[in-house]
């Protein structure tokens, strides 16, 4: 069978099972766990050679394993980008990224609202290394080109972004990137790539937290990156150093979940959209971000670049802090957990959450207050879910 790669005329679940297919000489309809450390070399020759190639699969676990590799491929399809390198968490990628990219005496522009994890990244670590950050307001297109300087080597973007549901223009921002020879980095994990494929805007490398959208489970910890080969090259380099590589087994279970990436998003996707046409006329409810809405501030921007939206929401109950545990404590589907895009509704309150971790000061800059609560929706039956929301919200 001919092998499937990005021009051909299937649509997305297509890809999604075949275009690993001749990956490996093996038939199983099913891909084997390659649990193996080791590979054996037949030569002095072939053993000089399978330990040098970069991205190997033939020699050692940390250059590479054939079910991990397997998994790559098929993100790599599925986001339009040429190689692609998983690790064994989102924040795995995303330091190891930097850490290939950035040296003392360098500059990243980020935004002021990232993933929690990329927030306490630029904030506390880059600066211990000697590298400096300016954070944007992402909404503020020009706010990164003011924020440029001589020395900047990478922009950080993350749209939509978690919890606030800001937007970033992909195009703007990876267009200006160019002109001033800039990386870029994009967070597509809250999009996944049915909703949004940055790469071809323009933007040079994609991260997903695999643990969430494309595991889809809720069983497993693995990240990745996506780019042009000689980018992947240069951060599978780094990634000997760092060894920041998966278990086979979890590879495993991101390969058999994202075989139904898209048929989870689109339910997801119609969750989100219903929940938010429901909370944002409810008389508890303050405000709603999801950038399905027309109200959304950047709605005319999210349908330029995204083709669904997403199934994570915000919104911000009237009552406060209490009305959110109150809240929260009353439904009977969605759990109260913090990873997401599985395929059960999660629910979150960011200010206990996040609080912990975060100083006030972020908090606030990331637009968290005391009644925000974050849903992620899962893929339940839609009038299940809106009916437990809507008497949880009676309890407040």
């Amino acid at each position: 069978m001919t092998n499937i790669g990005d021009n051909n005329p299937y649509g997305p679940t297509t890809k999604l099972l075949y275009s690993d297919i001749g990956f490996s000489d093996d038939s199983s309809v099913s891909p084997p766990i390659h649990q193996s450390v080791n590979s054996v070399a037949e030569s002095a020759e072939e053993f000089a050679d399978i330990s040098s190639v970069p991205l190997g699969d033939k020699f050692y676990a940390r250059h590479g394993n054939l079910t991990t590799s397997r998994l790559a491929k098929v993100i790599s399809s599925m986001e339009g980008g040429e190689s692609g390198i998983v690790f064994s968490s989102g924040m795995g990628a995303i330091t190891t990224t930097l850490l290939s990219f950035l040296k003392a005496g360098d500059h990243v522009v980020a935004q002021s609202s990232h993933y929690m994890g990329t927030t306490e990244m630029v904030t506390h670590v880059l600066p211990k290394m000697g590298i400096k950050t300016t954070k944007v307001d992402q909404r503020d297109s020009n706010a990164f080109e003011k924020a440029i300087q001589p020395n900047t080597r990478l922009i950080l973007i993350e749209t939509p972004v978690n919890p606030s549901m800001h937007i970033t223009d992909l195009d703007f921002v990876s267009q200006l990137a160019k002109s001033k020879g800039i990386l870029t980095f994009c967070d597509n994990t809250f999009a996944t790539p049915i909703n949004q494929k940055p790469l071809k805007h323009g933007v040079d490398m994609v991260m997903h937290s695999a643990t969430k959208y494309i595991g889809g489970h809720h069983d497993l910890l693995a990240g990745s990156i996506t780019a042009s080969q000689p980018i992947i090259e240069q951060i599978w380099d780094m990634n000997m150093n760092v060894g920041a590589i998966p278990a086979p087994f979890n590879s495993w279970l991101a390969l058999r979940g994202i075989r139904t990436l898209e048929l989870r998003v689109l339910q997801q996707n119609r969750n989100a959209l219903a929940i938010a046409e429901v909370l944002e006329n409810h008389s508890k409810v303050k405000t709603v971000y999801y950038p399905g809405l027309k109200s959304h501030p950047q709605h005319e921007l999210a349908k330029k670049q995204m083709s669904g939206f997403g199934g994570l929401l915000t919104f911000d109950l009237k009552g406060g802090l209490d009305a959110g545990i109150k809240f929260i404590e009353s439904l009977n589907l969605a759990r109260n957990a913090g990873s997401l895009g599985g395929v059960y509704s999660v629910v979150i309150q960011p200010a206990s959450m996040f609080g912990g971790r975060l100083t006030d000061e972020l908090l606030d800059e990331q637009g968290i207050t005391a009644g925000l609560i974050r849903f992620a929706a899962g893929i339940e039956n839609t009038t299940d879910i809106l009916n437990d929301i809507e008497q949880a919200l009676e309890q407040i």
